[in-house]
């Protein structure tokens, strides 16, 4: 059985900082790209950043780069988002999926969608 497990989420003030994780099993994290996705309230999922399968990074938008960081430990089969400066229009639940490159997140390939994490950023 593969699947993703999200955590890390929570309520944070604007500026402050969030560290996610995204736990793989029964697949190894090691021979995919995995993407960060995020959806706020009311509105439709949208890609953060991807990292391939050779620690190359793809940001999907502008709004996050230079706060936003991934990184994959292999060893414990894991993908982290480490979120700086955070502002209320990046509450959203965010989820991570699996590809084999680092494509549109528009596109369908996508596989082992785990269950999200919310980040609230408010005062």
């Amino acid at each position: 059985q593969t699947q993703f497990v999200e955590s890390g989420g929570g309520l944070v003030q604007p500026g402050g900082s969030l560290r996610l994780s995204c736990q793989a099993s029964g697949f190894t994290v090691d021979y995919y790209a995995i993407g960060w996705f995020r959806q706020a309230p009311g509105k439709e999922r949208e890609g953060v950043l991807c990292i391939s399968d050779s620690d190359s990074v793809r940001y999907y938008g502008d709004s996050v780069k230079g706060r936003f960081t991934i990184s994959r430990d292999n060893a414990k089969n894991t993908v982290s988002l480490q979120m700086t400066s955070l502002k209320p229009e990046d509450t959203a639940v965010y989820y991570c999926a699996a590809e084999e490159i680092c494509v549109s997140p528009s596109t369908t390939d996508w596989l082992h969608w785990g269950q999200g994490t919310q980040v609230t950023v408010s005062s």
